[in-house]
C-alpha cells in the first residue's frame, strides 16, 4: 500500500512539472505570436479559409478523398466508423454518391455536402448525459464555415449571407473579382453589360429588400421598350429633357444617352446615396461625363480616360426625391420604375410635364393587380376586381384609368400609346394633352365593367342600364342567383397606337433589339386587330401619323411636311376640327376589348382545331380577330362569346371519331 501512494505521488508530481513546462512555453511563444500578429497587421494575409472537406464542386473530388482504384476495405472519409464501416471500393463509391453527394446544399457552383463527422457537439440524451448521446448530420457553410443540422436551415442562413453582400469570393479571396477596389460592403464589383451599356453591380443586386442598387436581368424587355418610346419621341422633337426617376445601377438612363446623344438631355436621380455614387461610376464607365461634378476616374483609369478623349455624353446624376424633382423642374420625357405601384408619384410626374410630352409607367405588383390581393388593389388603384381569364388585360386597364385620374386632377388628358401586360411588369406609355377638354375626354372612358362569373362574358356599363340586362349571355335567367359583378372603373378606350408602334419597330430596328421585334410586330397587329403579317420597318411604311391633332413627323415626312408639321404643335381652328372628325370617324376602327381564351371554352370530349385555323374560320365568319400578347392562347375579336362558342363548336372534332377514322385508315392499309 505504501509503495502504491508512493507511485500516486509521484505521478502526480510528474504532471504538475509537464504543466509548469507547458505554462513556460506558452509564456515563451506568447511574444512570438505577438510580434507575427503585428506583422500580419502590416501586411495583408494572402492566404485563404481552407474548406472542408465535404464541400466540393464536382463528384470526382469528393471521391478523391480515398483512393477507390486500390484494393481492400476503406472508410468514408465523412462518416465516423461506428456509423459506417469500412467496404469495397464498389459499395463506398455508391455511398458517397447516394448519400453524401445527393444530399447537399449549392451555393455559387459550390455543394456542401452532408458531413457525419464529430465536428459538432454532441447531442445530449434523453436523460441530459451528453457522453452518451450521438453525433448529428450537419453541412458545413462554404462562407463563414459554421455547422448548421437542417437543409432549410442552411438555405435560410445562406440568403442572410446574400443579403449582407457577403459571397464565397470575399472569404476566400478569390482573384476572379471585376474590380480591384472592394465595394463599400467589402465585395468585388460585378460587370454586366446590356444594349452596349456596362454597369457595376454588387453580389446583392438581387435583393430589392437589402439593396440600393437593385437590378432585375428580367426587366430587359421593359428597358428597350421604354428605350423605343423615347427615340421615337426624339425623332418629333429634340433635344428632349427626360428623366429616369428612380435609377438605381442608372442603366436606363445611360443606354438612353449613350444611344440618342445630342437628341436627349438625361437627368437620372434617386434618394439613395449608395446609388448616386454607383451611377456616377457608372458613368465613368460608359465614358459619358456626370453633369455638375468634376469627379475623375479610378486609380489607373485615369490616363485611360485622357486617352479616349471627349466624352460621348452628359448625364445629369442628382440625390433627390422623385416627387421633388418633378415638382421644380419641366420634363418631356418621365418615367416611373418605383419598386412596386407607382401610384404615389403620379401626380407629381403630371404637375410639371410639357404639352405632348410621355410619361412610361411600370408596375410591378404584380400581387395586386394580377388579382391576388384584393384589398390592396382597392387601396391603391380604387377599384374592385376579380380573377378573370383576362386578368392581365384588366391590370394594364386598371393602370392606365389611375393614370387618367391623375392627370385630369392637372387638367391634362391622355392618349394611350403602349399598354404591356407580362409576367414580371405592366408598362403604360401616355401621351399627356394639356387641357380641360382632353381631361373630359378622357374621364369619360372611365366605366364600370360587368362581368359574368359563370361564362366569364363581359361588357363595359353604359349609363341607365341594368347590371343583367347588359350582358348579352343569358346565365343570370337560367341559373339561380345572380351571376354578373362590377368590376372598375376601368379604362375602356384602346390600349395601343399603331402608328407609334410602327416607329417603335422601326427604332428597334435601327438600334439591333432583336428581342422585342416579335413583340412589337404582335402589338401591331393586336392594335389593328388582324392576322397580316406584312409589316415593312422601311421608310416606305411610315408615313405623317395624326394623333389627338397632332401631326407627328416621321422618317418619310422630311420635304413633304410644311412648317408647321414639323414643329410638332398641336392644329388650331378648322384644321384641327376636321381632325377631330376624323378621329372620331375611325373611333370604330379600334381594337375591341379584352380577348378570350381557345382553352377556357372549349368544349370537352372534343378535339379543337389549331389556333391559327381557329383564326381563319373567325375571319370567314365576318369577326375582326388577332391574337394578343397577354395570352398565348387568346383570340381578340369583336364577337360575343356566344358566337365565338358557336364557331369554335363548328370545326371541333369529336374525340371517339377521331379514334374511329384511324381505326379504319389502318383496317384500309391492312
Amino acid at each position: 500500500m505504501a509503495e502504491l501512494k508512493e507511485a500516486d505521488a509521484a505521478q502526480l508530481h510528474q504532471e504538475d512539472v509537464d504543466i509548469k513546462r507547458g505554462d513556460g512555453d506558452q509564456a515563451a511563444e506568447q511574444p512570438a505570436k505577438s510580434e507575427a500578429a503585428a506583422d500580419s497587421d502590416a501586411k495583408p494575409s494572402t492566404t485563404t479559409i481552407e474548406r472542408h472537406i465535404s464541400i466540393h464542386t464536382k463528384l470526382e473530388g469528393l471521391e478523391m478523398l480515398v483512393e477507390l482504384s486500390g484494393a481492400g476495405r476503406k472508410s468514408c472519409p465523412l462518416c465516423p466508423e461506428e456509423k459506417f464501416k469500412a467496404c469495397y471500393s464498389h459499395k463506398l463509391r455508391r455511398h458517397l454518391q447516394n448519400l453524401h453527394w445527393k444530399v447537399y446544399v449549392e451555393f455559387e457552383g459550390q455543394r456542401m455536402c452532408i458531413c457525419h463527422l464529430p465536428c459538432r457537439n454532441l447531442k445530449p440524451s434523453l436523460s441530459g448525459d451528453q457522453a452518451s448521446g450521438r453525433h448529428v448530420a450537419h453541412y458545413h457553410c462554404v462562407v463563414c464555415s459554421v455547422t448548421i443540422a437542417r437543409k432549410t436551415d442552411m438555405v435560410s442562413h445562406l440568403k442572410r449571407h446574400v443579403n449582407k453582400g457577403e459571397t464565397e469570393a470575399s472569404y476566400s479571396g478569390s482573384s476572379d473579382a471585376t474590380f480591384e477596389e472592394p465595394a463599400p460592403s467589402g465585395q468585388a464589383y460585378e460587370i454586366m453589360k446590356e444594349l452596349g451599356t456596362n454597369v457595376q453591380l454588387l453580389p446583392n443586386h438581387t435583393t430589392p429588400q437589402k439593396s440600393d442598387t437593385y437590378f432585375n436581368r428580367k426587366m430587359k424587355t421593359n428597358r428597350q421598350l421604354v428605350f423605343c418610346s423615347l427615340a421615337v419621341l426624339a425623332e418629333e422633337r429634340n433635344p428632349l429633357e427626360c428623366l429616369d426617376a428612380f435609377g438605381a445601377t442608372g442603366i436606363m438612363g445611360l443606354q438612353w444617352a449613350k444611344h440618342l446623344r445630342n437628341a436627349v438631355k438625361v437627368t437620372i436621380t434617386d434618394i439613395s446615396d449608395t446609388c448616386v455614387k454607383m451611377i456616377k461610376e457608372n458613368c465613368e464607365l460608359n465614358n459619358i461625363r456626370v453633369d455638375g461634378g468634376s469627379r475623375g476616374p479610378r486609380g489607373p483609369d485615369v490616363a485611360g480616360s485622357e486617352v479616349k478623349g471627349v466624352p460621348i455624353a452628359t448625364v445629369e446624376v442628382a440625390k433627390m426625391d422623385a416627387n421633388v424633382i418633378m415638382h421644380l423642374r419641366p420634363f418631356d420625357y418621365i418615367h416611373l420604375d418605383p419598386y412596386g405601384t407607382a401610384v404615389n408619384y403620379l401626380d407629381a410626374a403630371f404637375r410639371n410635364v410639357r404639352n405632348l410630352g410621355i410619361i412610361s409607367v411600370t408596375s410591378t405588383d404584380t400581387g395586386s393587380l394580377y388579382s391576388k390581393s384584393p384589398n390592396v388593389t382597392l387601396r391603391h388603384y380604387g377599384c374592385h376586381i376579380v380573377r378573370t381569364e383576362y386578368y392581365k388585360e384588366l391590370a394594364a386597364r386598371m393602370v392606365i384609368a389611375t393614370v387618367a385620374r391623375a392627370a385630369a386632377r392637372c387638367n391634362k388628358g391622355i392618349e394611350v400609346l403602349l399598354a404591356v401586360a407580362l409576367e414580371h411588369f405592366v408598362l403604360v406609355v401616355v401621351r399627356v394633352l394639356r387641357g380641360p377638354t382632353q381631361a373630359d375626354e378622357s374621364a369619360k372612358k372611365l366605366r364600370k365593367l360587368v362581368h359574368c362569373q359563370w361564362c366569364e362574358e363581359r361588357v363595359f356599363l353604359k349609363l341607365g342600364n341594368m347590371v343583367d340586362d347588359t350582358l348579352p349571355c343569358n346565365c343570370h335567367g337560367s341559373l339561380p342567383g345572380k351571376t354578373a359583378v362590377q368590376l372598375g372603373p376601368l379604362w375602356c378606350g384602346g390600349l395601343f397606337n399603331t402608328g407609334f408602334l410602327r416607329r417603335m419597330l422601326s427604332a428597334a430596328v435601327q438600334h439591333s433589339m432583336d428581342d422585342i421585334q416579335p413583340l412589337v410586330k404582335t402589338l401591331i397587329c393586336e392594335s389593328e386587330c388582324t392576322t397580316l403579317k406584312s409589316l415593312v420597318h422601311g421608310a416606305s411604311a411610315l408615313t405623317n401619323q395624326v394623333e389627338c391633332g397632332v401631326v407627328i413627323k416621321t422618317l418619310q415626312s422630311g420635304d413633304e411636311s410644311g412648317p408647321a408639321d414639323q414643329s410638332g404643335k398641336r392644329k388650331t381652328g378648322e384644321e384641327s376640327g376636321n381632325v377631330v372628325k376624323k378621329l372620331k370617324s375611325d373611333a370604330s376602327l379600334e381594337h375591341p376589348p379584352f380577348y378570350y381564351s381557345i382553352h377556357r371554352h372549349s368544349i370537352r370530349g372534343m378535339n379543337m382545331p389549331k389556333l391559327n385555323k381557329f383564326l381563319q374560320y373567325l375571319t370567314e365568319a365576318g369577326f375582326r380577330v388577332s391574337r394578343t400578347h397577354f395570352d398565348p392562347t387568346g383570340v381578340r375579336t369583336d364577337a360575343t362569346l356566344e358566337q365565338f362558342k358557336s364557331v369554335l363548336t363548328k370545326y371541333s372534332v369529336p374525340t371517339y371519331s377521331t379514334a374511329t377514322q384511324t381505326s379504319v385508315t389502318t383496317e384500309k392499309t391492312v
